[in-house]
This record gives structure tokens, C-alpha cells and sequence, in this order.
């Protein structure tokens, strides 16, 4: 039985150069990427950065929205008009209610400076109005306008033993914005390992093509040998038929290894934002960086830099803030001051000539006398909360320095282990070649040589993996610690806003 062999014509041809660089020879125009380059135009153009880019923006304008909250805020306010006619019931001097017909008119303006007190949580303004009531139903003998006018007036209002939220926004917005800008550089990094991982599922596809292109045309020879020896006599018809299946299955293999190949194609176009079929050219990353990583010096970077180690700081303030508002919730009292003049008359330039003092003191108070024991409560819930959060920070602490030790010695043992399997896979290469060309003069069994060839792919296969371990292991490491060892360099620093 002859095996027809299979064509092997998918949208490029894959070439391995120097046992360990994957080429695809695709039309001039066809876009190259290395590891990097692919994962910069992932950082630029992919849904996933730009989805981080935006949160980073809201997040900014959400910080300025906070500090604009402790500037000086000047408001303009006004009714203008205010016209009403209708009757109305007027309650008479022997309490009987007579209907007057009212026709009038009210415009009142108001213009405030007004200037948070962030330390003590008051509210200071100086502000100045003016009214105009004009009464169309006066007699004609009468004033139909009058004017009232506050030239200036300042006023306080400011709370007492009372929850002081512009304290405790002042300490915590800031944290949460620096996280914020920490966080997007991780992000980043997310995206640098997630497109290494489709980076990598598209070489080992390319690696797995060739892989059954190479065994099809080496079971087809095989096949070729082995028929002639059965033909002579030479070889039993159960070795033939075995080869056959051999050829047959190398045959599927090489169906699913193209199949596999496009969709990782597919994946990886439309994670850094290509057009799905857009053919591309991938370079393997097998040059590796020389660098030193040392633990302690990991974990140090690691709470220096990282948005978590802001959060533990930024948990520990909002528990606090939540205990402080418990406990002003238990005694409440606003002290409210105005000072500053006013006047009344028939022209608008004469509510300025000579106004009156006009001074407003008041203090209000509400202190529970029987709550049954609700701001009790309150306040040991706030109180237990809080040291539930000092007991969780303190061992995500833990947890967090463990997971750099532990990374970082994975890191170690990843590169260790990429190191032999660059050598195996060399090694088992070496080996079915001999093995083959043995076969081929008879000195080897058909078993032998399989063996040889499922150590080979095996190693082959091994070795790509152990490449992805590696670059995995290496943006992991930049986005726990912000830090580019390679270049020895932060990826993040504060920006002067």
C-alpha cells in the first residue's frame, strides 16, 4: 500500500533555523515581532491596555476631583424671576381668612467665596446678595419695589466632636491614587505575560507543524524501506502494517498541529489588536538576559513599589476613619456664626448707603439619651473591625513576602532548568538522526528508531516549554517587584502632578 503524502501548504512555511529560531516565510509586507516587539504593540493597541489606560484616567480625574474639593470654591446663586399671581387666603385680625388677589414679583442674586477648613472640618464663606419684590397690587400712592441687599456677610459653620470627613479624605485619596498609578504599570505588566503566553502557544504550534511535516516525510521513507525489505522478504508483514499506521497517524498529527497553529494565529491577532487574518512573523526568544536576582532584595522592591503594600497602609487609615466616625455619631453639635451687615429701601443704591449690622450665633446639639445601646454597638463594631483588618493586613504581609521568595526561587530553578533542556533536546536531535540513518542500513529496529523520535519531539517540545516558563517567570517578576532587573531600573515613578 502506497501513503500518498500530504501537502503542507498552510499560509506560511515554517523553517527551523539553527535548531532553535522559528521563522515563518510569509510576503514582504508580513509584520515581524520578536518577544518584545509583540509585546509593545500589545502594550499600545490591545483592548486590555487600553481598558487600563482608561481606568488609570478615570482614576486621575477622580484625584483631582478630591483636591479641587479643598480650593476655594466661589458659586453664584439667583432666582430670576420668581413671579407669582394668584389668590391666597390672608388669616384676618378676628381670625376669619380673607382671599386676596397677589401679583408679585421676587429676584433674588447671591454671590459666596466660600473655603473648606480641612483641619477641623468647618466651612468658612464671606458672601454678598441682593433681592429686588416688586408688589403689582400696592396702591398707586405706595412703593411698588422694595430692595434688600447684604453687602458682605461671613459665616462659620463648623462641627463639634464631630466626624471630620476632609481629615480623613486627605489621608486616604492619595494613597488610593498613587495605587491607582502602581496598579496601571501592573496591568501592563499583565498584559506582558498574557501575550508572551499566546506568544508562546503560537511558536510551540509553528514547532509542532514542523514537528509532523518532519515525521510525515519520515514515516513516508520509512514506509518506502520498509515495503522493499517486505518484498524481499526481509521484514514480516505486521512491522509493515505497523509503519503504515505510523504514516497514517503522522498524517493526522500534522492536520491538528495546522489546525492548532491557526487558531493560535487567531488569538494572538486579536489580543494585540490585528486584523484576525493578518499573517505574522515570530521570532523565538532563545538569547536569554544575564542577571542577577537576589530574594531580599526582591522582597524589598517589592514592598517598596508594589499597590499592595500601599493598601496596607491605605486598610489601616479607612478602619481608623471608620472608628473615628463611630464615635463622632455618639455626640453631635454644630456651631453656626454669621457676621456682617444688611439693609432694606426703595432704590438698589440706597441698600448700601448706611446698612445695619447683621450677627447670627447658634449652636446645635443632639446627644442620644436612650438609644438601647446602639452607638455602643456602633463603636465596638467599628473597634472590632478594625483590629480585624490590622490581623489581615498583617498576615497578607506574610502572604506577600512569601510569594516573592517563592517566585523568585522559581524564577532561579526556571532558568536552571531551561539551561538542560536546551542541552536534552540537542542531545535526543543528535541521537534520532544516528538512530535513523542506522535504521536505514539495518542496524537499528523500527522500535528503537520510534523511541528515538518520541525522545526527540519530547525534548523538542520540553525545551519551547521550558522558554515560556521562563519569559512567563520574567514579566511575573517585573510586575511583583516594578522592577526591571535586566536594566536595573524602576518601571515606576512618581509623577508630579
Amino acid at each position: 500500500m502506497k501513503i500518498k503524502r500530504s501537502l503542507f501548504l498552510p499560509c506560511f512555511t515554517i523553517l527551523l533555523i539553527s535548531g532553535s529560531s522559528i521563522n515563518v516565510v510569509t510576503a514582504q509586507d508580513t509584520p515581524t515581532f520578536t518577544l518584545r516587539e509583540l509585546v509593545q504593540q500589545a502594550k499600545d493597541n490591545s483592548p486590555a491596555s487600553l481598558r487600563a489606560k482608561t481606568i488609570k484616567e478615570n482614576r486621575y480625574w477622580e484625584f483631582r476631583q478630591f483636591r479641587a474639593d479643598y480650593n476655594p470654591q466661589l458659586r453664584f446663586n439667583g432666582t430670576i424671576p420668581s413671579y407669582t399671581r394668584s389668590y391666597s387666603g390672608v388669616t384676618q385680625p378676628d381670625g376669619s381668612i380673607g382671599y386676596r388677589e397677589v401679583n408679585q414679583n421676587l429676584v433674588d442674586l447671591g454671590l459666596g467665596l466660600q473655603q473648606v477648613i480641612a483641619p477641623t472640618g468647618g466651612v468658612i464663606s464671606v458672601n454678598t446678595s441682593s433681592s429686588r419684590f416688586d408688589n403689582f397690587r400696592n396702591d398707586l400712592n405706595e412703593p411698588r419695589t422694595q430692595f434688600l441687599g447684604t453687602p458682605v456677610n461671613i459665616s462659620l459653620q463648623q462641627p463639634i466632636f464631630a466626624y471630620n470627613p476632609f481629615k480623613w479624605n486627605k489621608k486616604i485619596s492619595p494613597l488610593l491614587f498613587e495605587e491607582s498609578k502602581r496598579e496601571y504599570v501592573e496591568e501592563m505588566e499583565s498584559v506582558s505575560m498574557q501575550v508572551t503566553s499566546l506568544f508562546f502557544d503560537f511558536l510551540i504550534a509553528q514547532v509542532n507543524v514542523e514537528i509532523a511535516t518532519k515525521n510525515l516525510e519520515n514515516s513516508e521513507g520509512i514506509y518506502s524501506i520498509e515495503k522493499k525489505r517486505y518484498e524481499k522478504g526481509m521484514t514480516y508483514e505486521d512491522d509493515l502494517l505497523q509503519i503504515e499506521l505510523q504514516a497514517l497517524q503522522a498524517q493526522q498529527d500534522l492536520a491538528q498541529a495546522k489546525l492548532s497553529l491557526e487558531s493560535s494565529l487567531f488569538a494572538v491577532n486579536s489580543y494585540i489588536g490585528l486584523n484576525q487574518n493578518t499573517e505574522i512573523k515570530l521570532f523565538s526568544p532563545t538569547e536569554i538576559p544575564d542577571f542577577h536576582v537576589d530574594v531580599e532584595q526582591a522582597i524589598d522592591l517589592a514592598f517598596q513599589n508594589r499597590s499592595e503594600s500601599l493598601g496596607f497602609d491605605r486598610r489601616r487609615l479607612e478602619a481608623e476613619a471608620e472608628v473615628a466616625q463611630a464615635r463622632g455619631q455618639r455626640f453631635e453639635a454644630t456651631l453656626n456664626a454669621s457676621y456682617g451687615t444688611n439693609n432694606t429701601a426703595y432704590s438698589w443704591g440706597d441698600v448700601y448707603q448706611n446698612p445695619n449690622t447683621q450677627a447670627l450665633v447658634n449652636l446645635g446639639v443632639s446627644v442620644p439619651i436612650l438609644d438601647w445601646g446602639r452607638s455602643k454597638a456602633r463603636m465596638a463594631q467599628s473597634m472590632a473591625n478594625q483590629r480585624l483588618v490590622d490581623y489581615t493586613v498583617q498576615q497578607d504581609m506574610v502572604n506577600f513576602e512569601e510569594e516573592i521568595f517563592t517566585k523568585v526561587k522559581n524564577f532561579l530553578m526556571i532558568k536552571e532548568r531551561l539551561n538542560v533542556t536546551k542541552v536534552a533536546d540537542d542531545v535526543a536531535q543528535r541521537r534520532y538522526d544516528i538512530a535513523l540513518r542506522r535504521y536505514q542500513t539495518g542496524n537499528v529496529t523500527i522500535t528503537n528508531l520510534n523511541i528515538a523520535q518520541n525522545e526527540k519531539d519530547s525534548n523538542k517540545r520540553a525545551f519551547y516549554e521550558s522558554l515560556r516558563d521562563y519569559w512567563m517567570a520574567y514579566y511575573e517578576l517585573r510586575a511583583l517587584t516594578l522592577y526591571d532587573f535586566e536594566n536595573g531600573e524602576l518601571l515606576y515613578a512618581p509623577e508630579l502632578d
